[in-house]
């Protein structure tokens, strides 16, 4: 239990950082959470979008909800990084099961099928997509 708090801890900080670039500071906590369009118990805060990166990429935080999934699916266009905050769940990546865990990095490029599946801690992500998602 201990290791859970500990991790939620570190979201926590991902949750109230900032992003910051030459003459301009973005602080996270003023970001709402979004509501995933397709997947239940999927949540994203949206960091820094396409609108402000000229399409060239999007980061999110991404809030999976206990025994949850991003069901399978692909990017067209996109390469899709995941950085595992907090809490643990499995990746299917390409057909092949990974364990997601604090301190795993994942890739998918475009055209890649993929899906995650938050285990009964929840799971907290760092999604970056080039070009950008939105």
């Amino acid at each position: 239990m201990k290791k859970a708090i500990l991790g939620n801890d570190l979201f926590e900080k991902f949750n109230n950082g900032e992003l910051r670039l030459p003459g301009k500071a973005k602080a996270f906590k003023d970001l709402p959470w979004n509501k995933h369009p397709t997947f239940e118990g999927v949540e994203l805060k949206h960091i820094i979008t396409s609108k402000e990166t000229g399409g060239t990429f999007s980061y999110h935080l991404v809030r999976i909800a206990p025994n949850k999934s991003i069901r399978n699916h692909i990017h067209e266009t996109q390469l899709e990084t995941h950085e595992v905050i907090a809490g643990s769940g499995v990746c299917i990546n390409d057909g092949a099961k990974l364990e997601y865990a604090p301190g795993v990095i994942s890739i998918m490029p475009a055209k890649v099928p993929h899906q995650v599946d938050a285990g009964a801690q929840g799971l907290y992500l760092f999604a970056k997509f080039m070009p950008a998602l939105c």
